[in-house]
């Protein structure tokens, strides 16, 4: 039996929180010497494409994909079951269901966005204000360069860097580490622990999720989409449905891109979807995701009735 298994499994969360740290600067230190080696032998420049994409997936894997393994193979005897990776009972109509609701949503998520971007900062936070434009300005360039590519494995390649990897990695982070450590019940019954510390850990992650991205103007909309993956979480008590809503998300986005490069059509039209001529279009996205969130609770709460986010 391996001694470091489940040997931290009752510290304390202070402790908890240093040993994650601990892990994503080592595996990031790792990702930095990986990088510097592949650079020197691929002749690689810092502006090439395949640099960029390299560093992209390297950082995912090292910064939100691995660590979640490690400190959950220190704290639990089953971590894969710890972070709610195992085989799930959910009916497979969920299947369907999630990424539908991620599709149906899409116009929706446009609209949101709009509106977030009519939100100023008070005068004294201007100069703020301006770092975050920039911000958002070289984050979208970097990613229009990542996106623009001619062939069908090009946009495999963009599915795989820009879609499954941050799905997977950003939802063991947030979800199945972040949510799962505040959800502890801590004594206190499921149902009480459900009605108060569950739905407040839930808007905490989602807040940190969107936070993280750095990107202002489309906070509002990936906090309530952040808020949308936890309850997945809690709801169904695996990880995969909000992994799948996750992807499917950033799929969209990277395959509708793709589709409108090669047709040498605006992509810039992609993101108006929904407002201006087509606001009725977001607002009926809206009004349907809801729909289809609560059908989605309903089917979930009518097969788990206790779902424990916390498992030892």
């Amino acid at each position: 039996m391996n001694p470091l298994k489940a040997k931290y499994a009752g510290s304390r969360p202070l402790v908890k929180v240093l040993q994650w740290m601990g892990a994503v600067m080592l595996l990031f230190v790792l990702a930095v010497l990986i990088v510097s080696v592949l650079k020197t032998l691929c002749g690689w420049s810092l502006a090439d494409t395949n640099y960029l994409r390299t560093v992209q997936a390297l950082q995912t894997l090292c910064v939100f994909f691995l660590p979640p393994f490690v400190v959950a193979y220190l704290w639990s005897e089953q971590p894969l079951r710890w972070l709610h990776l195992q085989k799930t009972s959910c009916p497979a109509v969920l299947w369907l269901l999630v990424p539908l609701s991620m599709v149906i949503a899409a116009p929706g998520i446009n609209l949101l966005a709009h509106l977030n971007e009519q939100v100023s900062l008070p005068a004294f936070l201007q100069p703020l204000e301006e770092i975050m434009k920039e911000m958002e300005l070289r984050a979208a360039e970097l990613t229009e360069q990542f996106l623009q590519v001619h062939s069908v494995k090009g946009l495999l390649v963009n599915i795989l860097i820009m879609a499954l990897l941050p799905a997977m990695g950003e939802e063991l982070s947030f979800r199945g580490l972040l949510l799962n450590s505040l959800t502890r019940p801590s004594g206190e019954s499921v149902q009480t622990a459900r009605r108060s510390s569950f739905h407040i850990a839930v808007w905490v992650v989602a807040i940190l999720f969107s936070a993280i991205h750095l990107q202002f103007y489309g906070f509002i909309p990936r906090m309530l989409i952040g808020a949308y993956l936890g309850y997945l979480l809690l709801w169904s008590g695996s990880l995969w449905l909000p992994i799948l809503a996750h992807f499917t998300n950033n799929a969209i986005a990277v395959t509708t891109y793709y589709i409108a490069f090669r047709s040498q059509a605006d992509t810039s039209v992609l993101e108006t979807i929904g407002t201006g001529d087509t606001l009725w279009l977001g607002i009926t996205s809206l009004v349907l995701s809801l729909l289809l969130i609560f059908c989605i609770y309903r089917i979930t709460s009518g097969t788990n009735q206790h779902v424990v986010i916390n498992t030892q």
